[in-house]
């Protein structure tokens, strides 16, 4: 486009009269042109074939040499820019042209661009359209979940990314992550890494680093992700955790336990901190026994499966089981029959012979003669081995000597435990928020225990001198739990330290040989009555010898119905906290799905997802603040995001059922080896140095939730909302909310006033923001904010143009 209307031809041959005829019409062919409008325009060919045309620069004199230019017919296009000693004007040229110019005078300058620069430019355009095509059919859709780095142990630095694509449902799709060493550094001078596509159940996730990098730059800014869809987003990289420690009171003071400790002993301790602090505590007897840290006794005889047989005493070991005993032996002559004789609590089996006196008896004979006779029935049951039809001959065995196989000393009672919770807090009548902490639901996880009863102590030692802690105590009404399964924990520290379960047999006799007792039991953390396996949801088994066995039933256990009476006694419980180990991790509900499609239990609303995360921050830096350890981000949010599906979870059942805010810890995050560049797993019984720290670490934490539910209980003030557009199309207005708090936000689309039944802001997906609503007329959008104490906002109100489409 040029900046000066060209002149007629007939005005531009009156200004080229003055020219030499020869080099007018020699030098320049291609100025005259004649056009229907009147005008000149050039005769030059398409640019695709006219090597050398050019934009050049042209130096005028003055005014009145651009407007010479302009008379001449040169192509100018729109730029002027004055100069010390004249005017730069810009022209396109074809070399014929510009030598006839500088034969007239002209200074014409240098080139701009030329045919090179616009066959570069063609071949990029290609190229951007291509990709602009390949983008309308393949290009995916990047959407960050998070972007962080933190410091842990020993102040070594991580980044953890998640980012989701819209095509991550193909296994194809490879995304990876660049970033930056801090503000205004080249985009890739961090680094470059591929990140690991996570899947559950099937269903694709997001993609994320299998476990936090290693960051040996300086902190990044930003962060860039592409995807080999050919999809690329950017975002901010943020810390993650690391707030700066508060000081305690110097008259603080916390490490209470120096050993690992069984059920006994740590329900011993919170008794005598009841009768220690009787006034702000009360031991609260859970109304249902467990089955006691007891077993029938057993023997088993045989090796092949075909010829073994296995006895079960009637009685528990310790109630004289273990005082039977039983022998098979050869009668020594032939054609004798099988027979059984009792003599007080000793079982001799006469095994049948034939005529040649060797033994005949199978082991489905010998199981059948032993519960048929009245008195070894009274005593034991005989089975054969697993189920197996028995048709093998047994051998003889000397007179063997049931057991229940219990090691553990005789001060830890056989009988049922009296399962025993110590409630802190000097208003113990309900009227204050009350806070559940419980720990050792699974009998291997030794460090949880003493996380409880660490914070059990430091809340009583510290209530006199300590001002915070005396707030806690006087404001809220504390349940504490250290052992949830005290039957299994014991045998866990006594005879099979990878016990999980309880140690409730519901195993019929295929699974109940001796072979088989480390097996029994109920996990208690899958027999609750909300998102179960009988429902139909992942993550337990109807196994008898499953480690996440269901049990018969939901809520069958004595444990699990103690935990449910706790919730349903004391209706002012407003908060919880499940502790176990190991490997690190802060969640929430839903913690359960059906693997057929993925179904997850109905997610929390947005206030009060955003008041898990919120609060997160403060324990997770209550944890860090002891001696460094950073929970990763990957591993905080939803069970069913960061772990896996837990069907029939305790958590789950204080949320769907009681509206309970509901945490999971685990314990013992992983800790990284420089020397190795690997995150190295603690375990469920790690050295007790390293138990000690984590009891320490995480009983900060739980110090840390009864914080929260102090601010919980004082929250008074109204929450705001603001209504925040996001995107303009034809047609379409696309907006959120954004709120001052953790708030759920209910809203009207036609003006009508808004309640606690209207519309309520949802989230865009899992692990992502507020959704965003649509309208596509003139629209009158009223709202309100609701935190999850309760607090009501002010109604606010705006009216959304949209444009025309």
């Amino acid at each position: 486009m040029r900046s000066i209307r060209k002149p007629t031809r007939a005005s531009r041959l009156v200004a080229l009269l003055t020219v030499p005829t020869a080099l007018l019409l020699g030098a320049l062919p291609t100025l005259a042109s004649p056009a229907e409008n009147g005008q000149v325009e050039p005769s030059r060919k398409s640019s695709t074939e006219q090597n050398g045309v050019a934009l050049m620069r042209i130096v005028a004199a003055d005014k009145g040499e651009v407007d010479r230019l302009a008379d001449l017919g040169v192509d100018l296009v729109e730029y002027n820019k004055p100069l010390e000693d004249g005017i730069e004007v810009h022209a396109v040229l074809s070399p014929e042209e510009t030598t006839a110019l500088r034969a007239m005078g002209f200074d014409v300058q240098g080139k701009i661009s030329d045919q090179d620069d616009y066959r570069a430019n063609v071949a990029e355009r290609k190229a951007a359209i291509a990709a602009v095509d390949a983008a309308a059919l393949d290009n995916d859709q990047l959407t960050v979940l998070r972007a962080e780095w933190f410091t842990s142990l020993d102040g070594n630095r991580f980044l953890s990314f998640e980012v989701k694509s819209d095509a991550g449902a193909d296994s194809a799709t490879v995304i990876t992550a660049s970033w930056d060493t801090g503000m205004d550094t080249p985009p890739a001078s961090g680094g470059t890494a591929t990140m690991s596509r996570f899947t559950d159940a099937g269903q694709y996730m997001y993609h994320r680093f299998t476990s936090p990098l290693a960051l040996t730059t300086a902190e990044p800014n930003r962060v860039t992700f592409t995807s080999s869809k050919g999809g690329t987003v950017k975002a901010s990289v943020t810390q993650w955790l690391g707030k700066p420690k508060e000081a305690p009171d110097e008259h603080y003071v916390s490490d209470f336990v120096d050993h690992y400790m069984d059920p006994t002993e740590i329900t011993e301790r919170i008794v005598g901190l009841a009768a220690e602090f009787p006034k702000i505590t009360q031991i609260i007897d859970l109304p249902n026994l467990t089955n006691g840290y007891r077993r029938k006794a057993q023997a088993q005889f045989g090796t092949a499966a075909a010829s073994t047989i296995y006895v079960t005493t009637k009685a528990w070991g310790h109630e004289g089981g273990n005082d039977t005993s039983v022998s098979l032996i050869n009668p020594g002559a032939a054609n004798q029959p099988l027979t059984v004789l009792v003599a007080g609590k000793t079982v001799i089996v006469s095994l049948a012979t034939n005529g040649t006196g060797a033994l005949t008896s199978t082991a489905a004979q010998v199981v059948a003669a032993l519960n048929a006779d009245a008195a070894s029935s009274a005593l034991l049951t005989a089975s054969t081995y697993r189920g197996n039809a028995g048709a093998g001959l047994v051998a003889t065995a000397g007179a063997t000597r049931l057991s229940d196989n219990l090691q553990a000393p005789p001060s830890i009672s056989r009988e049922p435990f009296q399962m025993k919770a110590l409630r802190i807090g000097r208003a113990k009548d309900g009227s204050k928020p009350g806070v559940y902490l419980y720990c050792q639901q699974h009998a291997r996880e030794w460090v949880t225990p003493i996380t409880c009863l660490e914070t059990a102590e430091r809340l009583l030692r510290n209530y006199e001198q300590d001002t915070k802690t005396r707030n806690l105590v006087n404001g809220l009404d504390i349940f504490i739990l250290p052992v949830v399964n005290p039957d299994g924990a014991h045998y866990s520290m006594y005879d099979f330290n990878s016990q999980r379960k309880n140690m409730t047999n519901h195993c019929p006799d295929a699974t109940g040989d001796p072979a088989n007792r480390n097996s029994w039991g109920v996990d208690l953390n899958r027999n609750q009555n909300v998102g179960s396996f009988y429902d139909g949801y992942n993550g337990a088994s109807s196994s008898c010898t499953s480690g996440t066995y269901a049990g018969p039933s939901e809520q069958s256990e004595p444990e699990a119905k103690n935990e449910d009476w706790l919730i349903n006694t004391y209706p002012n419980i407003k908060f919880s906290m499940n502790t176990h180990s190991y490997g690190g991790y802060f969640m929430w509900a839903p913690g359960a799905y059906k693997t057929a499609g993925r179904e997850v239990l109905p997610r929390t609303d947005f206030g009060t997802e955003n008041f898990f995360w919120n609060a997160s921050s403060k324990i997770l830096n209550a944890v860090q603040s002891h001696r460094g350890t950073a929970i990763w981000p990957g591993r905080t949010g939803p069970t069913t995001d960061v772990l896996y599906s837990a069907a029939g979870n305790s958590a789950d059942a204080h949320w769907y059922n009681k509206g309970i805010i509901a945490w999971n810890f685990e314990v013992g995050a992983d800790k990284y080896n420089p020397a190795t560049n690997q995150w190295e797993a603690v375990g469920f019984q790690p050295d007790f140095s390293e138990g000690h720290e984590e009891a320490m670490e995480f009983s900060s934490g739980q110090i840390a939730i009864l914080e929260v539910a102090k601010a919980y209980a004082a929250d008074k003030s109204k929450p705001t909302a603001e209504l925040v557009v996001k995107s303009k199309g034809a047609g379409t207005t696309d907006f959120t909310f954004a709120t001052s708090e953790a708030a759920n936000v209910y809203y009207t689309l036609d003006g009508t006033e808004p309640t606690t039944s209207s519309l309520k802001l949802g989230f865009a997906g899992y692990r992502e923001g507020p959704e965003r609503i649509t309208i596509t007329a003139k629209t009158t959008v009223r709202w309100l904010a609701v935190d999850i104490a309760g607090n009501l906002g002010t109604v606010q109100e705006k009216v959304l143009n949209v444009p025309k489409s």
